[in-house]
C-alpha cells in the first residue's frame, strides 16, 4: 500500500469497465441442414470413387453369399477351404465378367454390331437417367433438394404422349411440338413446388413427395380415358406414337438397337447445364443462393425467383426424360413409363457430384449397371436385386462421408491443414 490518494479520475476510471472490442462481423451460418447437402452434393471425386468401389465390394459379398456353389463349399471349409475360395472367385467373378459383357462389349459375339449391342443398351438406359440427374443435380447446386423428379418424368411423358398421340402436325414440327410439351410438362409440375417453397416456404421435399404420388395416380387416370388410351384397347396403354413424332434411332429406323436421339438431346442439356451455372449470371446467383442464401440476400440476389426459376429448369430436365421414354424408347404411354428412373436420378446426381460432367459418367454407370445387371441375371442366375442394393450402397457410402474416411483412413481437411 503506497497510501497516495488516487488521481482525480483514476476511480472512475477502474470502476468503469472498458469497452470490450468490437468483433468483426461474422457471416451467417448455413442451416444443418443445407449444410449436409452440399457437403453431400459437392464431396471430392476420391470419396465418390471410393464409395463406388465400397458398393461394388458389398455387392461381391451379397453374390458369395447367395451363390449356391458357394454354400455347399462352405459346409466343409475347414478341410478344404481352396474350395469356398474358388467358389467365391468364380460366383463374382463370372457376375462381374457378365455384368461387363451385358453392358460395354461381349467379344463371344462375331460380329462387331453384335459385340457392341450392349453399349448401346447402356446408352438407351442412361439417356433418361441423364436427364433427370441434371434436373436434380441444378437443383442441388442451388440448395434444393428436388426428389420430385420421378413426377416431373410423368408428367412431361403425359404431356409428350398426349400432344404426339392426338394431334396430327406436319413432319418435323409435330416431333419439335412434342418435345416442347414435354418440357412444359415437366416444368410446370416442378414449379409448384418452388413456388411454394418461395412464397409459403414450404419445404420441397414434402411437396415434391406429395407431387410424385399425384403424378403417379394422374398417369393411371389419364390412361382411361379416351384422350390417351389406345382405340380397341381396355388395358391403360397409351397410343402408339406415330413416325412424325417419335425420336430417330441413331442406328438407322430398321436397327434392333434403340438408342435414339435423346441421348443427343441429353448431352445437349449437360452442356446448357454447365454453361448456365458456370458462364451465366443467373447461375452464378444459384450457385451462391446454394451455398448461402442469407449472404446471398444480402448481395441483392432474389432467392424467392431463384427457387422458383431452377424448379422450372430442373423440371424441364425431368420432363425431357419422359420425353425420351415416350417418343424414343417405349414409343408409347404406360403406367409404368417412369420405373424408378427419377429415385434413380437422385444416386446419379449425387455420384456426379451435381456437377453437368459428373452426372453424365454417373448416368453411364448407371445405365451399363442396369443393362448389365439383366444380362448377369440370365448369364449367372444372379438375383438383378443385388443391382439395386449396389446403387442404395452408392447413396450410403456418399451420404456418409465420414465413414468412408474411417474405413480408408483418410485425413480431414481440417487435419490434414
Amino acid at each position: 500500500m503506497s497510501g497516495q490518494e488516487p488521481a482525480e479520475g483514476e476511480g472512475r476510471a477502474l470502476a468503469t469497465p472498458e469497452p470490450a472490442a468490437a468483433k468483426p462481423p461474422q457471416p451467417p451460418e448455413r442451416g444443418r441442414m443445407a449444410g449436409l447437402l452440399h457437403e453431400i452434393a459437392t464431396g471430392s471425386a476420391l470419396l465418390t470413387f471410393l464409395s463406388l468401389v465400397l458398393a461394388l465390394l458389398v455387392g461381391a459379398v451379397l453374390i458369395a453369399a447367395s451363390n449356391e456353389a458357394v454354400i455347399a463349399a462352405s459346409k466343409y471349409f475347414f478341410s478344404r477351404p481352396g474350395d469356398t475360395f474358388a467358389a467365391i472367385g468364380a460366383a463374382v467373378g463370372g457376375a462381374y465378367t457378365a455384368m461387363f459383357q451385358g453392358s460395354i462389349i461381349d467379344i463371344s459375339e462375331y460380329t462387331l454390331l453384335r459385340a457392341l449391342r450392349p453399349l448401346a443398351d447402356t446408352l438407351t438406359y442412361a439417356t433418361p437417367l441423364i436427364a433427370a440427374g441434371l434436373g436434380v443435380a441444378l437443383a442441388f447446386r442451388a440448395g434444393l433438394f428436388n426428389i420430385g423428379a420421378q413426377g416431373q418424368l410423368i408428367v412431361g411423358a403425359i404431356f409428350a404422349g398426349y400432344v404426339g398421340g392426338s394431334m396430327n402436325l406436319p413432319y418435323g414440327l409435330h416431333i419439335v411440338a412434342t418435345v416442347l410439351a414435354g418440357l412444359v410438362g415437366g416444368a410446370l409440375w416442378a414449379g409448384i413446388a418452388g413456388f411454394l417453397k418461395a412464397r409459403t416456404g414450404a419445404h420441397e421435399v414434402i411437396v415434391t413427395i406429395m407431387l410424385n404420388n399425384i403424378a403417379t395416380f394422374l398417369v393411371l387416370y389419364v390412361l382411361t380415358t379416351e384422350v390417351f388410351r389406345r382405340e380397341g384397347r381396355t388395358d391403360p396403354i397409351g397410343r402408339f406414337m406415330p413416325e412424325s413424332a417419335q425420336l430417330w434411332r441413331l442406328f438407322g429406323a430398321d436397327s434392333p438397337v434403340r438408342t435414339h436421339f435423346g441421348l443427343i438431346l441429353a448431352l445437349l442439356a449437360a452442356v446448357g447445364v454447365w454453361w448456365l451455372l458456370n458462364r451465366s449470371t443467373v447461375g452464378f446467383g444459384y450457385r451462391a443462393v446454394g451455398f448461402n442464401p442469407n449472404a446471398a440476400r444480402t448481395a441483392g440476389i432474389s432467392v424467392e425467383r431463384s427457387y422458383i426459376t431452377v424448379m422450372l429448369i430442373a423440371g424441364a430436365l425431368a420432363g425431357l426424360a419422359g420425353v425420351s421414354q415416350v417418343l424414343g424408347t417405349e414409343l408409347y404411354l404406360t403406367s409404368g413409363v417412369a420405373g424408378g428412373i427419377g429415385f434413380d436420378a437422385i444416386t446419379v446426381a449425387l455420384l456426379g457430384r451435381s456437377t453437368p460432367l459428373g452426372t453424365v459418367l454417373a448416368g453411364l454407370l448407371f445405365g451399363a449397371l442396369k443393362a448389365g445387371g439383366v444380362v448377369m441375371q440370365a448369364r449367372t442366375g444372379t438375383a438383378i436385386d443385388i443391382v439395386s442394393v449396389v446403387q442404395s450402397m452408392v447413396v450410403l457410402f456418399i451420404a456418409a462421408p465420414p465413414l468412408v474416411r474411417t474405413i480408408f483412413r483418410l485425413k480431414t481437411k481440417e487435419r490434414s491443414a
